[in-house]
């Protein structure tokens, strides 16, 4: 299961582009709201969430995915439980990807820590020892996957898509949406 957390003003793009692309795949998604159900977007796009933070199940666990957006960013770190689901995540070997802002929640977490990653431009100073690659749009250090903007949220997906289910799935995806 992949679960896609989603805070009071998170980007839109960077959630709902890689929840459609896993979902094409066939790969479980599930997208939670981290103060409810109804979630707000930064661009003032409310979406309702498949479930709420207290409903994860961990023990089925594969992947946790953090979009960016400053609101999201800051309803994660405001979320006991949505920083105890990413911590969980990475000490149980599962994938934790982040995008856009979302990465310096896990430098906060001291995920990033000596890994190889990507961040939006100006989130560098926040990443902490990590190595940041800021002129990737993603890019992947074991099971740790990050993205750098809205821009980039569909390769952003197809390399979630590739980390769970192989190369061939995600070119397979990238066909299909006529990706160039």
């Amino acid at each position: 299961m992949v679960y896609v957390l989603l805070g009071t003003g998170f980007e839109e793009v960077e959630a709902i582009a890689p929840v459609d692309l896993l979902r094409r795949a066939g790969i479980d998604v599930l997208t939670v709201g981290i103060t409810g159900k109804k979630v707000c977007g930064g661009h003032n796009i409310t979406v309702e969430a498949d479930i709420t933070l207290d409903e994860m199940d961990l023990t089925n666990l594969d992947m946790i995915v953090l979009p960016g957006g400053l609101g999201g960013v800051a309803s994660a770190r405001a979320s006991q439980g949505a920083l105890d689901a990413l911590r969980f995540a990475w000490e149980n070997n599962k994938f934790v990807a982040a995008i856009c802002a979302g990465p310096t929640v896990l430098a906060d977490l001291h995920i990033t820590d000596g890994k190889r990653v990507t961040c939006y431009p100006g989130c560098e100073k926040d990443m902490g020892s990590a190595d940041v690659a800021a002129d990737l749009p993603c890019l992947r250090d074991g099971n740790l996957i990050t993205g750098t903007s809205a821009g980039c949220a569909v390769p952003f997906g197809l390399m979630l898509i590739e980390a769970l289910k192989g190369a061939d799935a995600a070119n397979a995806i990238a066909r299909q949406i006529v990706i160039r």
